[in-house]
């Protein structure tokens, strides 16, 4: 059985584009040690107050990697997705190095397979991504969406009429369209669990669960 990895372990990010320096931001913001790794001196440079440590450095080079410790960590962050040759390299030479959970970034579906292929835990593809989730919004319905696998997500929205003023215990519009309200928020409060006593009030917003396609015509009841 693997050993489990601690919550707060320390992070390799290699590639300071927008989507690694976002998530060594976010890292460091989480107060995570984390080491980034860029060719670029000056964006090393930018992130070396900014993180625990940067340096300059071509993750290609397996000698180069194994120089800065990256056998050490047990999450490495690939962040390179411009050039397919280097997302492949770094990626290989983390698997080489026994990284047990690599987290690469892919700019298409065959380099997403070619990333799994040769041993990435986890691919992401966030222009991919983002466009989905902005093509659930711009219909102004939805204030969130975050898509899950088989279909399943949750939105945060504003409660149609037909749920408004009345306990989610008799409220027959949810299993009609087959989504579960499991959050409310009033104006002012935190979000709470919904309960089947729980009303929900005109200026409330809802969490919903459901899938994209009973999410979707929830959505686009009268508001």
């Amino acid at each position: 059985m693997a050993e489990r990895i601690p919550h707060d372990a320390p992070v390799l990010v290699i590639g300071l584009g927008r989507f690694g320096a976002a998530t060594a931001g976010q890292l460091e913001r989480q107060d995570r040690d984390v080491l980034v790794v860029d060719t670029d001196v000056s964006l090393v440079q930018k992130w070396a107050d900014r993180v625990t440590h940067a340096v300059q450095a071509d993750a290609r080079d397996i000698d180069a990697l194994r120089q800065i410790g990256a056998a050490d960590f047990a999450i490495a962050v690939v962040g390179v997705g411009s050039s397919l040759e280097a997302s492949v390299l770094i990626t290989a030479n983390l698997v080489d190095l026994e990284v047990p959970q690599i987290w690469a970034k892919a700019v298409s579906k065959s380099h997403g397979k070619i990333l799994t292929r040769i041993g990435a835990t986890h691919v992401i593809y966030p222009e991919a991504e983002a466009g989905e989730r902005v093509a659930h919004l711009v219909s102004g319905r939805m204030l969130d969406y975050i898509e899950f696998d088989d279909e399943f997500s949750i939105v945060k929205m504003y409660p149609p009429k037909s749920v408004r003023g009345q306990s989610l215990g008799e409220c027959t519009v949810l299993p009609k369209f087959g989504v579960t309200i499991v959050g409310v928020k009033s104006p002012g409060g935190a979000f709470q669990e919904a309960r089947p006593e729980t009303v929900v009030g005109d200026h409330d917003l809802i969490i919903v669960s459901g899938t994209e396609v009973d999410l979707e015509r929830f959505s686009a009841l009268e508001s």
